[in-house]
């Protein structure tokens, strides 16, 4: 699984600090603190139809995690708001859409590790896309990974931040098994999330997820557990195995960029008849027809 160039995205206009650049011309200081030392917080927004879905989650989330890494002068929500609706007119953006929204530490007088050293104020990065959700929703193939998601007492993964670092090498490692992603586990062997995305699988009825532990706070993944607890859906969350995920008959992950996308093999084995399952089938319809009439409106 490769994304591919959107030709729709050749002339977008990219947001930083209050300026639009073009694509070609936009840029950052290297004595920014995301190039400094990935010190950042950032969120995958997705646009429908002029609304963007469970924006004042993201939000909030995001606000958060700048709050754990005290950050200084964070921006309110509607100047958040503002800068994405200032974008999306600029690039004439109503549909299909992601959005990446990213907030640094800022500038530093010198390069050095010290947030005393950034002293111009946070960088506000806005880079919206044309983009499908991008997982083949036919099927997806997870490889176990040897990187090992951070729990809380080493670095808590509800800060949401953008040192990536962990995702790429576990990426490298399911692109050279062949696979579409990496399935990851927390320090003690347990199912963490995959590289992008949380994961849920079925099994006899009922919908399992593993608790967030080693994960960060998913926005798509509490839609669906709240959507599996709307439809009294039987769910369980806890700690998962690999053997148990093995034997699932179904088995789907969750996240803004591809929505929901059934996994039908994992490490060789095929989870249940290696197709779409039922309950995937049905979250996936009542996800769709959620993202479909709710959401803030930021273009018309």
């Amino acid at each position: 699984m490769l994304q591919t160039f959107d030709q729709r995205n050749k002339e977008l206009q990219i947001y930083i600090n209050g300026e639009l650049f073009h694509r070609d011309e936009a840029g950052i200081s290297p004595f920014d603190s995301v190039v400094q030392g990935g010190d950042g917080v950032w969120e995958g927004l997705r646009l429908y139809d002029g609304r963007i879905f469970k924006l004042e989650e993201h939000l909030h989330r995001l606000r958060n995690s700048a709050k754990a890494l005290a950050f200084i002068d964070i921006p309110s929500n509607e100047e958040f708001i503002t800068a994405i609706t200032k974008t999306l007119a600029a690039n004439n953006m109503k549909d299909g859409v992601h959005i990446r929204l990213t907030l640094t530490r800022g500038k530093k007088i010198t390069s050095g590790m010290d947030p005393r050293l950034n002293q111009s104020g946070n960088t506000l990065i806005v880079l919206a896309e044309f983009k499908s959700p991008v997982y083949d929703t036919n099927g997806l193939t997870l490889a176990s990974s040897s990187i090992r998601r951070f729990t809380p007492d080493t670095l808590d993964p509800k800060i949401h931040h953008c040192n990536l670092i962990q995702s790429i090498l576990a990426k490298i490692e399911a692109t050279a098994a062949g696979a579409d992603d990496a399935l990851m586990l927390d320090s003690r062997g347990f199912i963490a999330e995959t590289n992008a995305t949380h994961l849920f699988f079925v099994k006899d009825g009922y919908v399992c997820t593993p608790r967030a532990i080693a994960c960060p706070e998913g926005i798509t993944r509490q839609t669906v557990i709240d959507l599996i607890h709307e439809h009294n859906i039987d769910l369980r969350i806890k700690d998962c195995s690999q053997a148990e995920l093995y034997r699932a008959d179904e088995c789907f992950c969750t996240g803004t960029m591809g929505e929901l996308a059934c996994v039908t093999m994992v490490d060789g084995r095929t989870i249940g008849n290696g197709t779409i399952g039922p309950m995937t089938k049905r979250l996936t319809k009542l996800f769709k027809e959620l993202v479909s009439k709710s959401g803030t409106k930021v273009v018309e």
